[in-house]
């Protein structure tokens, strides 16, 4: 089966073909980077309007980049939540009108679960169940991935995700915009203990997460050196504030391969991209004896392939959209 996948979720336009939830055929992304760097962050009516004038021609190449047509697609599969409510409203119009006129069946996915998807992309022998923790600008969630489209929450942020706290930090001390990829390449320059940064614990909830704390300290601490004249190091800020983010993912994915038991552990998500991430995840995998497995970067990030994964195993177990499909920015994971 071919598979069309539609993803605008948040600042970049995408689409894709894949065939048979695993083998990638195009993958096309148009990146609004540039432009919200301008504004510090996403604003979302510009990125609706660029939504609007990038997505058939980002569609079009995706298409042709496949060698394929309209006609030869199965399927068509859209991320309609959760995100920002413009651009997937962007999405899921473009989408049905496609799949309409072409008489074609709709899937709607779950960008979450899109991300998931992506280590099918990435790994084409890999199957559930397994231990995923996916962690990106928007979300921070570990799940148990107990089949295809099955999943279990085992904890979530309460609060801000990884990737907006990375952000948040990066303006804070001078970076811009986006500040994941910044913060840890100015953090090799620093020294990651120079700073004893704290992580938070969620009460009764110990695979919850929690950022804004974090990000409070890394505030009070730059405030209050400015308040003593002293120089910031920048570097020493960004590396130690990485690695109290690093550490708290890892000892709770840590935490869950001891109670839950896994052969393998997936990554997912745009920090997952983070190369200290990668490297202390795939250690501690390797102490406990399970297969660390993560996307390709390009992967990582929003992309139509992994909507376009996830869309395939959801019309295989016999989900199908009409044409009422709307958005919904706060989607949870799991529902429909």
């Amino acid at each position: 089966m071919l598979i069309l996948g539609i993803e605008s979720s948040c600042d970049e336009t995408a689409a894709a073909v894949v065939e048979d939830g695993r083998v990638l055929k195009s993958n096309v992304i148009s990146t609004q980077i540039p432009i919200h760097t301008l504004y510090g962050g996403v604003v979302p009516e510009i990125a609706s309007r660029k939504h609007v004038e990038r997505i058939s021609q980002v569609v079009d190449k995706a298409l042709s980049d496949a060698s394929v047509t309209l006609d030869d697609i199965d399927c068509v599969g859209v991320t309609y939540g959760p995100g920002l409510v413009g651009p997937l409203l962007v999405g899921t119009s473009f989408a049905k009108s496609m799949a309409y006129a072409a008489k074609k069946p709709l899937v709607g996915v779950h960008h979450i679960e899109g991300h998931i998807s992506a280590n099918y992309l990435e790994h084409p022998d890999l199957k559930p169940p397994f231990l995923c923790l996916i962690v990106s600008g928007g979300h921070t969630h570990l799940v148990r991935v107990k089949d295809y489209g099955e999943y279990d929450i085992l904890g979530r942020t309460v609060d801000d995700a990884a990737g907006e706290a990375f952000d948040k930090v990066a303006r804070a001390i001078g970076l811009g915009y986006p500040g994941g990829p910044k913060v840890e390449k100015i953090s090799y320059e620093g020294d990651c203990d120079a700073i004893e940064f704290p992580q938070a614990k969620v009460s009764d909830h110990p695979y919850d997460f929690s950022f804004s704390g974090l990000k409070s300290a890394v505030l009070n601490y730059l405030n209050a050196e400015k308040m003593k004249g002293n120089e910031i190091n920048r570097a020493d800020v960004a590396a130690s504030f990485q690695k109290s983010v690093v550490e708290s993912l890892v000892k709770r994915a840590e935490m869950a391969i001891e109670e839950f038991g896994t052969d393998t552990f997936a990554i997912a998500g745009g920090v997952s991209s983070n190369g200290v991430f990668r490297a202390a995840m795939e250690e501690m995998c390797a102490k406990h004896n399970v297969r660390f497995v993560a996307p390709s970067p390009i992967l990582c990030t929003d992309n139509g392939a992994m909507i376009a994964s996830a869309a395939y195993y959801d019309y295989q177990k016999g989900y199908r959209s009409g044409l009422d499909l709307n958005a919904i920015p706060n989607l949870k994971l799991g529902e429909r």
